[in-house]
């Protein structure tokens, strides 16, 4: 943890991407997804989510070498089609304002930073392909701490926002 990208993304990307994941939440509830896009559109949202998460799962578990960069780099090209088949799905159909495009744009270059900062970390490693735990894990407060953060400002906003849509969708049907 004690190398400069690692503290780079565990104290600024990290908490900057889980704040863009509220803060695409709270565009989402603004423009009333579930009256529009619905659960098409949140269905998208909980596999980026998914896709995001064994990402970071990676990055935090794992000791960053060429696999982790494998996984994370695969992981970020199937988030962009899946961001590319969102953004069909939704702007025909829901108002995405400027200040969402913005956030957006931050979901997309977080997890490139991300990748581009592990690259840095795993330099001396490039050739090693072996998936293991990190030889030096994170501390556990701030492995804690990140997943309850995941939980409060991310997780349970996409259970709200799937609930809804849910509920819309079962009104529409009667």
């Amino acid at each position: 943890m004690a190398h400069p990208a690692g503290l780079l993304i565990a104290f600024v990307v990290f908490p900057l991407w889980v704040a863009s994941g509220f803060a695409d939440w709270a565009c989402h509830r603004a423009t009333h997804i579930e009256r529009t896009s619905g659960l098409r559109e949140n269905l998208l949202h909980q596999l980026m989510f998914v896709q995001v998460g064994i990402a970071v799962l990676g990055m935090a578990l794992l000791q960053v070498n060429a696999a982790v960069l494998a996984i994370v780099g695969a992981m970020f090209l199937v988030h962009e089609l899946t961001v590319w088949r969102d953004l069909r799905v939704s702007v025909p159909v829901r108002a995405v304002r400027p200040f969402e495009q913005m956030v957006h744009s931050f979901q997309e270059l977080l997890p490139l930073v991300s990748l581009l900062l592990l690259a840095v970390i795993a330099w001396d490693g490039a050739g090693d392909w072996s998936l293991r735990w990190k030889d030096e894990p994170l501390p556990p407060a701030l492995l804690a701490a990140g997943a309850v953060a995941v939980a409060l400002f991310n997780a349970l906003p996409l259970a709200q926002e799937t609930l809804a849509c849910l509920r819309a969708s079962r009104s529409a049907a009667r």
